[in-house]
Parts: C-alpha cells; structure tokens; sequence
C-alpha cells in the first residue's frame, strides 16, 4: 500500500516545482551517463515517476531497485542489503537516495560491494548551503517530500575516498529558486547563464561522478 510519504511525493513530481526538477534532471542524466558502459547500469532508489532518468543510459541493461514497487521498479529490495552477487554491477546511479534513506553510509557500502572494480558511482544530492538546503532544513515533513537529510559534497566525496574511490567530476547544477516558477527575471535567467552571466544564488544541487579503485 502506498504511503503517505510516497503520495506526498508523487503530488510534489506532478505540481509545478517537482515538475521543472525532473526536467532538469532528465536533461542532465543523458550527460553525466554519457561515458557510461558496460552490460548493468543499476539505478538504487526511486526518484520521481517510473525510469526517467534511466532513459539517456548506453549500457546493455537497466534495472531500478527500491524498497517498494511502483512503475519502472525491477527489483524491491531493502537498499542496504540487496540479493546480488559482490562485484557484478558495471555502473551504479543514486539520485537523492542517500538522502531519503535512513542510514545513507549504509547504502553507499552496499553500492560499493555490488559495484565492479573500475565501475563508475553517479550520484545526485541537494546542497546544504544553498537556497534549498535551507528549504530543506525549515521543513518538518521533509522538502521535497520524502527528503531525511541534504549531504554536502565534500562529505560525500570524503566517504568515496575511505572506499578507495576516485572522484571524476563534480558538476553544481539547479539554479532556480525552491518555489513554482512564476515568470518574471527568474525564468529569464537561464538564457542570462548561456551568455555567460552569473545566478545572484548557488546551485541548489550537485552530481558526483566516482570511479572504483582496486589496487593489489
């Protein structure tokens, strides 16, 4: 039976500010995954409707795992101990995930047991010292809904270099504000950014590229 977290969340997707989240993110998902390969890109963690984000992959196969089924869901498992063989994922993919979990250190070693030596680790998360970390952290039920925590990327590249990972790229994105657009200077500043102006804000998200090192 479906939550109501899971319903707040799927009302958040749909309404206008989910909506241009997931159009940006769907945007950017074909770029990061662009040098990905391999047979298994495994998706930990649903992050707004069915496998949007799995869409721009180049591996063979896709497969979404998460804690409860819904549309574009493969596997239901717990996310921390997942029915797979060590060492058989080519590529790994956390949007938000660490942040809606309970224990995220948890989950980012189970990812790092599945994960194939020199397979890469792609991971989305809100920042903290942004304008919606601070929308985060006012919020009692959680922004967006279903959010425990926002985690900064040092942080979370801290805990990928005590896994022996090596960090790739880390690319700030989300420049517009935690609230539905409106129209206005706010939705003229994208084409401001492309002719090379600054945001008067930070990025309010990060993706973290990491490759997995085995060294003998």
């Amino acid at each position: 039976m479906e939550s109501s977290r899971d319903t707040a969340a799927a009302d958040w997707f749909e309404g206008p500010l989910g909506a241009r989240v997931l159009r940006e993110e769907t945007a950017l998902a074909p770029l990061v995954l662009d040098d990905v390969f391999g047979f298994e890109l495994l998706q930990m963690g649903a992050w707004g409707p069915a496998r949007h984000l799995l869409d721009g992959a180049r591996t063979q196969h896709t497969t979404l795992v998460a804690p409860q089924a819904g549309p574009g869901v493969t596997l239901c498992a717990a996310l921390d101990s997942l029915p797979l063989r060590s060492d058989c994922i080519d590529a790994i993919f956390l949007p938000h995930t660490l942040e809606l979990v309970e224990d995220p250190y948890a989950v980012l070693r189970e990812a790092d047991r599945i994960l194939a030596a020199e397979g890469q680790l792609i991971l989305l998360g809100f920042r903290p010292a942004s304008l919606w970390g601070l929308a985060a952290a006012a919020s009692r039920s959680g922004f967006p809904p279903g959010l425990r925590r926002t985690l900064s990327g040092a942080r979370v590249r801290d805990w990928l270099r005590l896994l022996s990972y090596e960090i790739v790229s880390v690319r700030p994105y989300l420049y517009h504000l935690p609230r539905a657009p409106r129209g206005g200077p706010e939705s003229v500043l994208p084409g401001i950014l492309r002719r090379g102006w600054f945001y008067p804000w930070p990025a309010g998200a990060y993706v973290i590229k990491a490759r997995k090192r085995v060294y003998t």
